[in-house]
């Protein structure tokens, strides 16, 4: 059938995840750093997606298959990897490590950990873990480490870290798993350390989002180049 659908500019594109954030129907995905259409099937073509920074979207007349909104509400839910308890990987356990404010001690030429919970990839890290509750929490990019040479100094100390990459990951999955988060851990605050590339600016845009109705304090820091 005739009907109108997304069309992705690949070339405008640049992967910031602005537009998985406001498809509820999970239509939109990012693959190597741009935005991809999932699937016919699961776009409604009303384009509440179009809000893109970069014009990179738009809606177009053409041949497709019909919307169907529970096959898409299904494959976005199954796209949400829920923690399972028994089995999986057992480097994605919930551990505390060390208590916040203590320093880890190391025998020469010993690598010893300086982190205070495990694991720290957003994704991995269940809504239900203990270390989560009342903390100040860090959500942080994949690159800040790298970036900043004082960042267990000067970010780390006193907070929980959560990282993630909205440009090379699902930000839907991404939101739906800091929402579960923030709802859970009764969290003191949340501080996002972005690089000052734009599509880094998602990283911003999902905290802002799951923290909405929370009486949580947001605040973003930006690193850079």
């Amino acid at each position: 059938m005739q009907r109108l659908i997304i069309e992705i500019d690949a070339d405008k594109c640049d992967g910031c995840g602005q537009c998985v954030l406001d498809c509820a129907e999970g239509a939109l995905a990012i693959v190597d750093g741009k935005a991809k259409l999932v699937s016919d099937v699961f776009c409604d073509g009303l384009g509440t997606c179009l809000n893109c920074p970069k014009g990179a979207l738009k809606l177009t007349e053409r041949e497709a298959a019909p919307f169907d909104e529970a096959a898409a509400l299904a494959a976005k839910a199954g796209r949400v990897a829920a923690p399972r308890p028994q089995g999986g990987c057992p480097g994605a356990a919930a551990r505390t490590l060390r208590p916040l404010s203590a320093p880890a001690a190391a025998a020469p030429g010993e690598l010893r950990a300086q982190l205070s919970s495990w694991p720290i990839q957003l994704r991995l890290v269940p809504p239900s873990a203990p270390f989560l509750q009342g903390a100040h929490l860090l959500l942080a990019a994949h690159c800040a480490g790298f970036a900043l040479p004082a960042l267990h100094q000067d970010w780390l100390a006193g907070r929980i870290p959560l990282i993630a990459c909205p440009k090379l990951e699902d930000n839907a999955l991404l939101l739906e798993r800091l929402t579960a988060l923030l709802a859970a851990a009764e969290a003191q605050s949340l501080t996002v350390l972005r690089m000052s590339v734009p599509c880094c600016g998602g990283l911003e845009r999902l905290a802002h989002k799951a923290a909405a109705g929370l009486s949580l304090p947001v605040t973003c820091e930006v690193v850079r180049l």
